[in-house]
C-alpha cells in the first residue's frame, strides 16, 4: 500500500485530499506545517508527498530540499509562472495549482508513483542476526525462520533503530495499517513468537522489553 503524506495547513483541503486518496487506496498521513512534515520523515518516509507552500513554521520551499529521493507534488495557490519554475528545478516532481480538479490531481499521484523507481530494502544486520527484506526471512548462524508480515513488520523497524525504545505506540501507528491483525492487545504475542523464531535459529533473546514503554533490541 502506497504511503502519501499530506502536507496542508488547511483542515478543509487536507481533509478532501485524505478522504479522495483513501478512497483510491492509499495510506496518507497529515503535517499541518513544513517543519511537522520533516520530522515526520525521520519516523517514516512516505512514497509521495503532497506539500502546499505557504506554511507555518518552515515554508514549502524550505521544507523541499529536506525531501530529496521522495517524489513530491506542490499543490499550491501561487500561479506564477516563477513559483512553478524555482519548485520543479528545486526538485518537485510536479506542480498543481489550487483550486484543482481532483481527478487530475489524483491522475498525476498515480502516474509520479508509477515513473518512481521500485525500492528494494538492503538487508538489515544486529549482531549475528540478519533480516532479508526481499524474502522476509531472519537468518542467524546459517539458519532461517520464515517471519509472518507481522512480525516482519516489528522486526524491521527494530532493527532500522537499534540503539532506541521503540514504543508500542509507534510500532502499532506505523506497521498497524498494514497489518491489521497487530493490535494493542496482540502485540504482546506477536512478539513473544517472534522471540521464539529467533532464538530457535540461534539469534538468542536479542528483543528486549522495556517494561510500560515498548521494545528495543538487546545488545
Amino acid at each position: 500500500m502506497d504511503h502519501i503524506l499530506v502536507v496542508d495547513d488547511d483542515i478543509h483541503i487536507g481533509n478532501l485530499l485524505q478522504e479522495a486518496l483513501e478512497g483510491e487506496g492509499y495510506r496518507v498521513s497529515r503535517a499541518y506545517s513544513g517543519t511537522e512534515a520533516v520530522l515526520a520523515l525521520d519516523r517514516a518516509r512516505p512514497d509521495l508527498i503532497l506539500l502546499d507552500l505557504m506554511l507555518p513554521g518552515l515554508s514549502g520551499e524550505e521544507a523541499l530540499p529536506r525531501m530529496a529521493g521522495i517524489p513530491v507534488i506542490v499543490v499550491s495557490a501561487r500561479a506564477d509562472t516563477d513559483s512553478k519554475t524555482s519548485m520543479l528545478l528545486g526538485g518537485a516532481a510536479d506542480y498543481v495549482t489550487k483550486p484543482f480538479a481532483l481527478r487530475e490531481l489524483l491522475a498525476r499521484v498515480a502516474v509520479r508513483l508509477r515513473e518512481a523507481p521500485v525500492r528494494r530494502d538492503a538487508p538489515l544486520a544486529f549482531q549475528n542476526l540478519r533480516l532479508d527484506p526481499a524474502n522476509r526471512w531472519a537468518e542467524a548462524d546459517g539458519k532461517r525462520a520464515r517471519l509472518t508480515r507481522t512480525e516482519y513488520a516489528i522486526l524491521k523497524l527494530l532493527m532500522e533503530n537499534p540503539a532506541q525504545v521503540v514504543t508500542k505506540s509507534r510500532l502499532l501507528e506505523q506497521i498497524g495499517q498494514d497489518t491489521p491483525d497487530c493490535t494493542e492487545s496482540s502485540l504482546k504475542t506477536h512478539v513473544s513468537n517472534l522471540r521464539k523464531k529467533l532464538r530457535d535459529v540461534g539469534a538468542g533473546d536479542c528483543i528486549e522489553s522495556v517494561w510500560g514503554i515498548g521494545f528495543k533490541m538487546k545488545s
